[in-house]
């Protein structure tokens, strides 16, 4: 970035297809990649030129494979232009599907990465060596922001794993001495549901803080977590790939206990509440859309100035998509999704909301809520719930569980039973999947 060069990542998960896809609407010059990539992008019949990150003989010899980072890293010789780099040119594009949508190429700016990068400076200046163990992607805002570039430049030590298994997490721990972790919601369910087999089998003696992004965790995971880890201290963030990675957090333990928050917002971000149906803005504690606006919010979409117009206004305010208030104090609070609300007989029913009391059940390791099609009611609520091992819990059983704790427009009608809930790497529910298996066979 630092050449003038754009930088568009991918999922390697992604297929060929999808990878074709994202080619085709970013236009890129050139790919990075490994050796074991290289297939991909070769099926995808994108007719790129192939740097690659690491040496390997055995598919040099391939046309598409112009040259490996590390010959491109040896002395130049002779002289070079350098493009000249202004706080306004694109840095990245990194894909979001935004508010709702197909996935879109966020456009951000270096003035948008340096003010995440102070951000994050500033949050982590404490007088104490650090140790980061980087657990989520690069290729995702979370990881490209934090990792990538906010943490190295604060001076930290970022320990990169490949990929993501908890005891490789765990063991990587003990064995450089981490002090830092971040997680997603479900990494930090699974520390909560195994933490005696965990304890007994990895010293995490060094480990000091647990920082979750992502979704706001519940009381009950808070507390479950605080109860089994009790010299560690667990904080929060919330952000958007939209500006970049910058939105709100909690820095103490004491911020943290304010259950459900997502935090205060970032010191250089502004925010409002606005009403969805009359774009007015809303006093404290009242529920609307919330709206970002600061240094860090994107340019717009790559080439979709539709999407751009109905996600940014003219006075430059992100409208996130994010169901939202904030409280006397000052915190934000995400209650769901302004697009996921289930719309039963005319009332609104937040998924989030029946989550959070779903995995309050001890046979209920993780649930997702979404909206299932009724002639008479439009939509009600349906659960797909993880048992806990050994459970042999019915479905009259969580529908009950619900009916007794929550009002009748909002009672479970529907359950199934799931092996893990579907989710993208940032922690949030793909409602999206969860939807077209429920309603397949209708």
């Amino acid at each position: 970035m630092s050449l003038g060069a754009i930088i568009t990542t991918t999922n390697p998960l992604n297929t060929p297809r999808e990878i074709a896809k994202q080619i085709a609407d970013s236009k890129p010059l050139f790919a990075f990649t490994t050796p074991q990539l290289v297939p991909k992008l070769t099926e995808s019949n994108s007719n790129l030129p192939i740097i690659l990150i690491d040496d390997h003989d055995s598919i040099k010899a391939q046309s598409i494979i112009v040259t490996t980072l590390s010959e491109m890293m040896k002395e130049p010789s002779g002289s070079r232009v350098r493009e000249r780099v202004n706080m306004d040119d694109t840095a990245t594009l990194l894909y979001s599907s935004g508010t709702t949508g197909a996935s879109k190429g966020v456009v951000s700016s270096h003035r948008n990465l340096i003010a995440m990068v102070q951000t994050i400076i500033g949050r982590f200046n404490e007088d104490r060596e650090h140790k980061f163990i980087c657990t989520v992607p690069m290729f995702h805002i979370y990881g490209l922001a934090l990792f990538a570039t906010g943490l190295l430049a604060s001076g930290s030590t970022i320990i990169v794993l490949s990929k993501f298994e908890i005891h490789e997490m765990l063991s990587t721990i003990e064995r450089y001495r981490a002090t830092d972790l971040h997680l997603v919601p479900p990494i930090l369910v699974a520390l909560i549901n195994g933490a005696d087999q965990i304890r007994s089998k990895y010293d995490l003696s060094s480990l000091q803080t647990v920082v979750c992004g992502g979704a706001p965790l519940s009381k009950e995971v808070i507390e479950g977590f605080m109860e089994k880890y009790q010299t560690l201290r667990i904080l929060q963030g919330y952000g958007l790939t939209e500006s970049t990675g910058v939105g709100a957090s909690t820095d103490t333990l004491e911020e943290s206990r304010r259950y459900g928050t997502a935090g205060l917002l970032t010191s250089s971000m502004e925010a409002k509440i606005v009403d969805p149906e009359s774009g007015k803005a809303l006093p404290v504690n009242q529920t609307g859309e919330l709206w970002l606006r600061g240094p860090s919010i994107m340019k717009g979409y790559f080439l979709n100035t539709e999407a751009t117009s109905t996600t940014l206004d003219s006075e430059g305010w992100l409208r996130t998509g994010d169901l939202c208030y904030i409280d006397d104090d000052g915190f934000i609070f995400v209650v769901d999704r302004l697009k996921e609300l289930i719309k039963y007989k005319g009332y609104q029913v937040p998924p989030a909301e029946l989550e959070a009391l779903l995995l309050t059940h001890e046979e209920i390791s993780d649930a997702a809520v979404i909206p299932f099609p009724d002639k008479e009611a439009g939509q009600f609520p349906m659960a797909y719930v993880v048992r806990k091992a050994g459970s042999n819990l019915s479905e009259s059983a969580v529908m009950d569980f619900v009916a007794r704790q929550a009002a009748p427009y909002k009672r479970i009608r529907r359950v199934a039973f799931i092996g893990a809930i579907p989710k993208n790497p940032s922690g949030k529910i793909l409602r999206k999947d969860l939807i077209k298996l429920a309603t397949t066979k209708l």
